[in-house]
């Protein structure tokens, strides 16, 4: 058996052992054409043909990208491995082809098997396009820097290139949340929705793009290339005067590219911006209390141990996320619950299943209720995939009957072709994936989670994993194919359970990794999975500031890290008290197969890893802090939503003409009044901080400190600097421990 893709998996960053790379090539280039084949097959070649005849090409084995995908799988962790496996292994070939001018079919040949016959054509840029092809670009106007390329081909227009004027000393910042800088002047980068499991600052890759950024310098405005494609961005990279914007488009004869381009204040760019995509709804106050989970907390008996330990410390939390909770086939059934399938695939009751008393979950609503009695609010964990066959052995016949329905009744995404899209990705590999872009599929799927909401009284979800649409000719019932529609698809997954939980009364708290232009409008996000580092603290502290500048208000990050060993006690101690000054202040950790000794996240076994009888106390001492911090962050992010001035914000929204907040490029502002400047290095006894012109008060001595220069304080492991504005000072009587 031989195959060969042209388009491979569609891995954004990396090649199948069957694509061709690249699969569109200019004028003149050659092409490394790729063939997966079974082991008995020794030797593969391909038919190239053109004009000028056929010849015949021998494929040599071919290792593919082994190497590569290691690197991407972001070192240890439960996924790493499926990560590195989906690249690379055995069974790769490969050859060179002729250089393509114009267009060549081409087959390959292996004993008496044969694909079929494949076509390439050659591209060109041009500023001037064939008779025939009708392109425009709308908008820009004096920002425009020369004149508009397109890349054509014989089949028709596939991407568009043009370039903003930048000036000397220019700043750019936004593209959505990223991990690696505040200030993207002088790099590229590109705007795709991807699943970096891990090391995103290393990578430049982010879970939430956005094609939108922010220019500051001798003059404030924006632009926002409206478009789900993918983008790219050459922000000085090469030209300093020059920002250059890559947009994918159609490939049809006629397209166009809109761009906006917004003038003013930071604050003036996002709110335009915000306009179009849509605005945070104010959520309720608790979403502003600690939030705690881990992987492994799989049973009742664990997550309300975990819970009585938090009150036995005196350590107050307001929400638990609870993943483990499903048999992790369609995400929708408790683990261990006993009940009759449904072969229709119709949505359960509560009282459709049994709990054994010896069971993983005795009494979910039980528990639920008495959470509620604490006030604890409950979040449980999805993903939009639901498992099948081909994707693991020994199913319940419960998740074989709901994939049929979802595919009888079309609710999936499809191939080209019209057959059920199946995963790509190494998370969840072949299972089916629901098409959202409809409300009736959102409804159809919501509907069997419905009863979690409805019968067990949960607050909320974990829309985890939305990044498995890969592929640019998919197809969704909206009308758009994969290379529109796959980057909304996590806009409509959170879409959907926050309908779900209004229909039953309850604000519309999601908790997304990933998104895209519209994610705004929908729910919470943290910033993925990431390792317990200094760098991985550091690089999550810009991804908050830089999703905030694009207009996410409620956003968090799992403090510390999720991933690898357990934190030692300063990083833990550190993160935890620059999380008490974000928008979203949580725990969590990754599963980790139930080896001993654990790897929780929780400050008793911070502490007992660490030997630190630090832990607790100071994490306590911050707990208690945010819980006073409640009502400010509640008041200020209803300001934000009513303004548009982010809540976890830039020193640069307000001193857009200061240059010295660009030195200090991981201090924010939280809300109006507090300056924040987390402590992100080991080791340090002290720390400076730029303070904007304007009298300010240390939050920790009462002291007022004179504005428009830097100041250094002592910083203990309790203290995190942060400074009020002095005018505001009276109003925070009583929250901080002024000593």
């Amino acid at each position: 058996m031989i195959r060969h893709r042209p388009h491979g998996i569609e891995h954004p960053y990396a090649t199948s052992l069957d694509q061709r790379v690249p699969v569109l090539p200019l004028a003149g280039q050659r092409v490394v054409l790729g063939v997966w084949a079974s082991a008995e097959v020794d030797s593969v070649s391909c038919e190239w043909r053109t004009a000028d005849g056929l010849v015949s090409l021998a494929l040599a084995p071919h290792a593919g990208s082994a190497a590569d995908a290691a690197a991407l799988a972001g070192g240890e962790g439960h996924l790493a491995g499926a990560q590195a496996a989906a690249l690379g292994g055995d069974g790769g070939w490969a050859v060179e082809s002729p250089p393509v001018t114009g267009s060549a079919d081409y087959r390959f040949v292996a004993g008496d098997q044969s694909t079929e016959w494949f076509r390439v054509v050659s591209a060109d840029w041009t500023t001037n396009v064939p008779v025939g092809v009708d392109v425009a670009l709308t908008g820009g106007g004096e920002r425009l820097a020369g004149d508009v390329e397109w890349l054509v081909s014989a089949d028709g227009v596939h991407r568009a290139r043009f370039a903003l004027a930048l000036r000397p000393g220019d700043h750019v910042v936004g593209f959505g949340e990223r991990f690696d800088h505040l200030d993207q002047a002088g790099r590229r980068l590109d705007a795709v929705v991807f699943e970096q499991y891990k090391a995103q600052g290393a990578h430049g890759r982010t879970y939430l793009p956005m094609p939108f950024a922010h220019v500051i310098g001798t003059d404030s405005w924006g632009f926002h290339v409206r478009t789900s494609r993918r983008t790219w961005y050459d922000v000085g990279a090469t030209t300093p005067d020059r920002l250059v914007v890559e947009v994918a488009l159609g490939g049809s004869a006629k397209e166009s590219v809109d761009l906006a381009i917004y003038d003013g204040t930071p604050t003036a760019v996002l709110s335009a911006f915000l306009d179009e995509a849509g605005r945070a709804e104010e959520l309720p106050d608790w979403v502003f209390r600690l939030w705690a989970s881990g992987n492994e907390w799989n049973t009742q008996r664990i997550v309300l141990d975990r819970m009585d330990k938090h009150r036995e410390l005196d350590i107050p939390v307001g929400a638990v996320v609870i993943e483990a909770w499903s048999d992790e086939e369609g995400i929708m059934i408790p683990r261990d619950a006993l009940y009759a399938p449904h072969p229709d695939g119709s949505p359960f009751k509560d009282g459709d299943f049994g709990y054994p008393a010896d069971g993983a979950w005795p009494d979910p609503r039980g528990m639920v209720a008495e959470l509620h009695d604490r006030h604890v609010k409950v979040l449980l964990w999805q993903i939009p995939l639901l498992k099948t066959a081909d994707s693991e052995p020994g199913l319940h016949e419960q998740v074989l009957a709901e994939g049929a329905a979802l595919v009888a009744g079309g609710h999936a995404v499809l191939e080209d072709d019209g057959t059920p899209y199946h995963n790509r990705g190494w998370w969840f590999p072949k299972s089916l994936l629901p098409d959202l872009s409809t409300a009736a599929t959102r409804e159809w799927w919501t509907a069997k989670r419905a009863y979690l909401v409805r019968d067990w009284d949960v607050d909320g979800f974990k829309t985890d994993g939305g990044e498995h649409a890969w592929g640019h000719d998919l197809r969704y019932g909206d009308g758009s194919r994969g290379d529109e529609g796959n980057n909304r698809y996590p806009v409509h997954y959170a879409r959907a359970f926050g309908d779900l939980l209004r229909a039953h009364g309850k604000a519309p708290v999601t908790f997304s990794r990933s998104g895209f232009t519209g994610s705004q409008a929908h729910g919470v996000f943290w910033a993925g999975d990431e390792d317990s580092t200094w760098e991985a603290f550091r690089n999550s502290v810009t991804a908050g500031l830089t999703a905030a500048a694009c207009g996410i208000v409620y956003w968090g990050w799992d403090l510390a890290g999720f991933s690898g060993p357990v934190p030692d006690a300063e990083l833990y101690l550190r993160a935890a008290a620059a999380s008490t000054f974000m928008p979203i202040m949580q725990y969590h950790s990754e599963f980790n197969h139930h080896q001993l000794p654990p790897r929780d996240r929780t400050p008793w076994h911070v502490a007992e890893t660490s030997g630190d009888e630090r832990v607790v106390p100071v994490f306590r001492r911050f707990a208690h802090l945010r819980e006073r911090l409640v009502a400010y962050l509640a008041r200020e992010a209803a300001t934000t939503i009513a303004t548009d001035r982010p809540l976890m914000r830039p020193l640069f929204f307000d001193q857009p003409a200061d240059s010295f907040v660009w030195t200090r490029p991981r201090q924010w502002m939280l809300g109006a009044d507090l300056l924040v400047n987390p402590v992100t290095s080991p080791g340090a006894t002290s720390w400076t901080s730029y303070l904007p012109a304007g009298d300010w008060v240390d939050v920790w001595t009462g002291d007022v400190v004179l504005g428009g220069q830097e100041h250094r304080r002592d910083t203990p492991i309790d203290l995190i600097p942060v400074y009020c504005r002095a005018a505001a000072w009276p109003s925070f009587a009583g929250v901080f421990d002024v000593r």
